[in-house]
This record gives structure tokens, sequence and C-alpha cells, in this order.
């Protein structure tokens, strides 16, 4: 079901990925290990096989622009951490959701518990490494702007001259300790132009993939994920579980255990991403990316395996649409 630029899809999403433009975040929410839903893993132990062809996919498709929120319990990421490492996303920040007393209030019995009672999720967010191809052998971006400054033949002094400062160039963007830092577009932009001004000919282009012709400004410009930290706001989302309005019923029962806040959807989306770029949610639910995506302007892709859950999630996002996000379903 197609409304505009968010696109819902009823099915698995390794059968869908192919058909997406590439995310420049991805909103992953889907099984635990807790046996919460028909599907879930009935223990987090098999979350890393589980998750592993979706995540091999996601890499495939993302690039250096993409953010990855991955959602679940802390046992259960953890579980999950070195398969995301594998395929090249780098670990940035855990986000904790803490849903309050209001979560446990009443179902639980303090006499026979043997831990404390847990009313948290995280919510962890990755980026895809940039990774450069030379002579077959695969090299960081760290890595590969120094062995391009190398072919030059010029000393690595010369790349300070290059961007005209003191030594931030050599201190940062050439260093191979822990202070190096990714050069900035118009720093990147002064390097490559002096690389293949006064570096040796027979080696020119300078800082190119192609070939070619060197990287441009706005395409290095792409080589670093976008983020907007917004003011007032920490890794600690202390936001109560859903109730109200918001959270979607069947005879007094909630139909999707795991229905995340909007508020707080919205945020991730916000935080790595402009008007215009893409977002997935390969595990959808009621579609809860899809209507903060809508609300953001963004172009969404989303799918739903349960048919019924899918059905209730189309009828969501259609009245949001038609309401004009003026009330919360």
């Amino acid at each position: 079901m197609d409304f505009g630029n968010i696109h819902l899809y009823c099915g698995d999403a390794m059968e869908l990925y192919s058909e997406w433009q590439a995310p420049v975040a991805i909103i992953c929410d889907g099984p635990y290990g807790i046996n919460g839903f028909p599907g879930d893993l009935v223990s987090y132990k098999g979350l890393g096989e589980w998750y592993e062809p979706h995540i091999k996919k996601w890499s495939s498709f993302a690039t250096p622009l993409t953010t990855l929120w991955f959602w679940c319990t802390e046992v259960g990421w953890a579980t999950v951490h070195p398969v995301l490492e594998k395929y090249g996303w780098d670990y940035v920040s855990c986000c904790v959701w803490d849903k309050g007393m209001g979560h446990v209030a009443g179902n639980t019995n303090t006499k026979t518990i043997r831990h404390l009672p847990v009313v948290t999720e995280v919510c962890v967010q990755y980026v895809k490494k940039p990774i450069f191809i030379v002579n077959e052998k695969q090299m960081t971006m760290k890595e590969w702007l120094r062995y391009e400054w190398g072919r030059t033949g010029l000393p690595f002094s010369k790349a300070n001259e290059a961007c005209g400062v003191k030594d931030a160039a050599t201190r940062k963007y050439f260093t191979k300790c822990h202070l190096w830092y990714m050069p900035p577009a118009e720093a990147f932009e002064k390097i490559a132009i002096y690389a293949n001004t006064f570096g040796e000919e027979s080696g020119k282009p300078y800082f190119s993939l192609n070939g070619k012709t060197a990287i441009t400004k706005k395409e290095w410009a792409q080589m670093r994920s976008k983020f907007y930290c917004p003011i007032g706001v920490t890794n600690v989302w202390r936001v109560p579980q859903l109730r109200g309005r918001e959270r979607l019923k069947s005879n007094q029962k909630a139909i999707h255990l795991n229905q995340k806040p909007l508020e707080l959807i919205k945020r991730t989306i916000e935080m790595v991403s402009d008007v215009g770029d893409v977002v997935w949610d390969p595990f959808a639910g009621l579609c809860t990316t899809a209507v903060a995506s809508a609300a953001l302007d963004r172009t969404c892709y989303c799918a739903e395996i349960n048919h019924d859950v899918y059905d209730i999630a189309v009828k969501r996002v259609n009245d949001h649409l038609q309401d004009g996000f003026q009330c919360a379903l």
C-alpha cells in the first residue's frame, strides 16, 4: 500500500529490501528473544543467528550516510552486537528508554521476584563505516587517507600547507593515533586539490574512487552519517509506556505489546536524517515509523509480516494522513 512517499508492505522484509531505495535511517524493532509475540524467539540466545541475514542485507544496501537504530533488551542487543560489527556497523551510543515505575506497577511481587523490576529497553545507534578497496585490500578511511597522501611523494607536513593550518592536518586528518578525525568537506577538497597539483604525475589522480577524478567536496560530505543533537536530550529517554488514544487496542487489549511511542520514533528519525531522506522499518508492527516519517516529510519503506497487524497499520497510517496528524491513534 502506497501513501505518496510512504510505502507499506505485507510480507517478509528479506524479500523486499532490493525493491527499496537506499536508506539514510533504519529503525529496527524486531524480535527481542522474550517469547513476546507469535514468531518471537523464546530466548535471546538465538537472536544473533536470526538477525544475521537481515543485517547482511542492510549492509549491502546501506551507505556511509546510513544510521541504524537497533531496539532490543539489553542482553538481546549484546547478543546481536558482534554480528553487527561483523558486517561493518560501528557502535555509536546506547540510548535507554526508561518507561518508569508505571510499567510494572501492580504487576510485580517483590516478595518473590529474584531481580529488580525491569522498566527499560535499549535503542542503540550504529553507523555504516566507509570501506575503501585498494588492490583488493580493504582500508578504513583513516588508512586510505594516509595511503593516498603517501602516493603523492609529498611530505605529510605539506598537508598543513594545503589546508592553510599550522598543524591540524597532520595532527588530526593524517595521524595514526586515536586523535584521528575525519577531514571536513572543505578541508578534504583543499587536500585533494593540493595533492593533484603538486603530487607526482605518475600517480594522478589522487583521492579518487573511479581512477579518473578526485572525490568532490559534495561526495566527501556523503561519507559520514548525519547527526543533529537535540538540546536537552540525553541517552536516557524518560517517556512513560503508551496509554490513552495512542495505544492501539482491540476489545480493551493492546494489539501490539511493544508499540513504541510516536515521540521516540520521531526523535530517532529527526536526529539522523533530513526532509526527503529514506527511512526503513523492516519489522514495522503498527507502522509507527511510517506515521513519524509522514509527519516529518521523509520517504519510508515498512514491512510487516502479520496480515492482521498490517491491516490495522494501514488504517492507522491512512487515518493520520486524513487527519493531518492532529490526533494520535
